[in-house]
């Protein structure tokens, strides 16, 4: 899966690998027994996710097609519903805690640029 370095201004706020075919998009996080601090999962375009058979919270940021975050979810447990109403295009999952300690909020812009594959090492 593509990586892409997601930022809240000038801070890095995760390395996200995209979902972005129906495939990537529908398994999302399935099967995995946690995500790593610093890493996320973007996907796009989706308006709503759900928790069913995950083994851990998430922390959600739902964004407008521009990249401003237009809802949060903290701590979205296993076998959830969550949906990103109006103005929802993609969601970034994060680890649970990241929206807090980011300081994310309804608001914020983010920003993004792919990674080149030799910058794409490290656990997740």
């Amino acid at each position: 899966m593509r990586k892409e370095l997601v930022r809240v201004g000038e801070r890095e706020l995760c390395l996200a690998e995209v979902a972005a075919n129906p495939w990537t998009r529908a398994v999302g996080l399935l099967g995995r027994k946690g995500l790593h601090e610093g890493r996320g999962l973007w996907i796009r375009p989706c308006k709503s996710i759900h928790t069913f058979f995950m083994r851990f919270p998430i922390d959600v940021a739902y964004l407008s097609s521009d990249g401003t975050v237009v809802k949060t979810s903290a701590r979205l447990r296993p076998f959830r519903l969550s949906m990103g109403g109006r103005g929802a295009h993609s969601v970034l999952e994060l680890p649970a805690g990241s929206l807090e300690r980011a300081g994310l909020k309804v608001g914020d812009s983010l920003s993004y640029s792919p990674m080149e594959k030799e910058a794409q090492i490290g656990p997740g």
